[in-house]
């Protein structure tokens, strides 16, 4: 810094760039401006479920936007739950089990688990609280990240790495553009229905919501 050879006790520590955590795993880079708990913490116990899945040969292919005219919180909720899928999504519904899918829960992430008729992983789907999903397919790894813009607009950043692109066209994780834009007519919908003066909340399905009930929680333990 020119011009400052007469000031005491310069350069301090608070004159210093401020340091970023940061933690690596898989092959992707994390950060945190102000972490509440160890990166351990967040994904530890998740990992330990997908030690079979290796990051080795991913290349990163696309990126994509999407904007979405609800509340951030009500597009994890639809993540979170498993109910809509038999309904919103037909052709995905063919290629998973509904009865066989399952959610797992950990401290501040879950992980739902998809198998198709013949009892294999069609789709593992990792979400970190609050606004980071990572999709496990044969083909490679989908990464959605949800960035609140207003408390009615919401913009999905889509990230796709793929590890074999024989396997791109096959399975869960096929169309993944046509599930996201059935997704998002849901999520809009229910923006619409929870502005009602006729709203009320509802109770929580135990076999069908695990995820979207632990969402919650977490909300509730960080705003509090």
């Amino acid at each position: 810094m020119p011009e400052f050879e007469s000031v005491e006790d310069f350069p301090s520590e608070s004159d210093d760039l401020r340091q970023i955590d940061a933690s690596t795993r898989g092959g992707f880079v994390f950060l945190s401006l102000d972490p509440v708990a160890s990166f351990a913490d967040f994904t530890d116990e998740a990992a330990a479920k997908l030690e079979d899945i290796s990051p080795d040969n991913l290349k990163f292919v696309s990126k994509r936007e999407y904007e979405i005219n609800a509340h951030w919180a009500l597009y994890c909720e639809n993540y979170l739950e498993g109910f809509h899928i038999p309904f919103i999504h037909k052709s995905l519904n063919e290629i998973v089990d509904y009865g066989t899918y399952s959610t797992e829960l950990f401290r501040y992430s879950s992980l739902q688990t998809g198998f198709d008729a013949d009892g294999g992983i069609a789709g593992r789907y990792l979400f970190m609280f609050p606004n980071t999903m990572f999709n496990f397919y044969p083909w490679g790894i989908s990464v959605n990240i949800v960035r609140p813009i207003s408390p009615s607009k919401t913009v999905v950043e889509y990230l796709t790495y793929v590890s074999d692109e024989s396997l791109t066209g096959e399975g869960a994780g096929a169309d993944l553009h046509r599930v996201e834009l059935e997704d998002e007519a849901v999520v809009e919908s229910v923006q619409r229905g929870i502005r009602s003066r006729y709203y009320s909340q509802g109770r929580y399905s135990p076999t069908r919501e695990q995820g979207t009930h632990h969402f919650h929680r977490l909300i509730a333990e960080f705003m509090n």
